[in-house]
């Protein structure tokens, strides 16, 4: 039977489907063993391919200034650019949106109890609130906009008076951050667009109030804040900072200690 399971795995299209296959056999085959010995589990190095996430980088609020520093530089300096880029990232870095949300975001999605992100990845469609603040900056943003004659209602548009493009954002997002000196150690990766997310991500979740029950709703409430399908899908970024990981040592040696006493 394990040459089976094996051979089956094996018929995977690609890589991570094969390692995905047979993870899913072995997972049964551990199950069957734990209640008849005669079942064999597949080893599990036999088809390669799992799916490694790349370590983010997580933006200090310095660097996130700076950044946003160089957008209200870009040129032309008395165009419409300026602001949109400056709008944009902040947006990005203050609400963790995906950057796809943001430019299909249109004048009806802005509304008095927050942001309406429609039908995204998941096909979902969510409604982020937001703080004072941030409300304050993008009714100021669309005060400007509304200057634009434009028939089209999508919030962020390019110096040709279009709907922004992922690319054009990517290539002048690269741009700012090497007028940002970002990053600043050698050696580092280029941060991604979606690192911004990734930091929205680890400083809600370094904020995270104390208490197990505390603890499980703002987990779940950051999981519906950042449209995950699953839970699993934010516990990933726990591991992200050094101050998550060391609030985890922390927490663990606090519950070792209890169990010893």
């Amino acid at each position: 039977m394990t040459h089976t399971a094996i051979a089956w795995a094996a018929q995977g299209a690609s890589e991570p489907q094969r390692h995905n296959r047979l993870s899913v056999v072995i997972r049964f085959a551990r199950f069957s063993h734990a209640a008849d010995p005669r079942h064999a589990i597949p080893p599990e190095r036999v088809c390669a391919g799992r799916r490694h996430h790349r370590t983010p980088y997580i933006f200090t609020d310095e660097e996130i200034q700076a950044l946003l520093v160089q957008a209200a530089r870009l040129r032309p300096s008395r165009s419409f650019r300026p602001p949109t880029y400056h709008t944009l990232l902040a947006l990005l870095a203050v609400t963790g949106l995906r950057i796809s949300e943001a430019l299909a975001l249109r004048f009806k999605d802005m509304t008095p109890d927050g942001l309406v992100i429609r039908e995204t990845k998941f096909r979902k469609s969510r409604l982020v609130p937001l703080h004072a603040t941030t409300t304050a900056a993008l009714q100021q943003y669309l005060a400007q906009r509304s200057d634009l004659a434009l028939d089209d209602d999508h919030l962020f548009v390019s110096q040709r008076l279009r709907p922004l493009s992922y690319h054009t954002v990517l290539d002048t997002f690269h741009a700012l951050l090497r007028a940002a000196g970002i990053p600043a150690e050698p050696g580092r990766p280029r941060p991604r667009l979606m690192d911004l997310r990734h930091t929205f991500a680890s400083r809600a979740l370094e904020r995270c109030p104390d208490g197990r029950a505390t603890i499980g709703r703002h987990m779940l409430a950051l999981t519906t804040y950042m449209g995950h399908a699953r839970v699993k899908s934010t516990y990933w970024y726990v591991q992200r900072t050094p101050q998550l990981l060391g609030d985890i040592a922390q927490a663990c040696e606090t519950f070792i200690r209890k169990e010893r006493s």
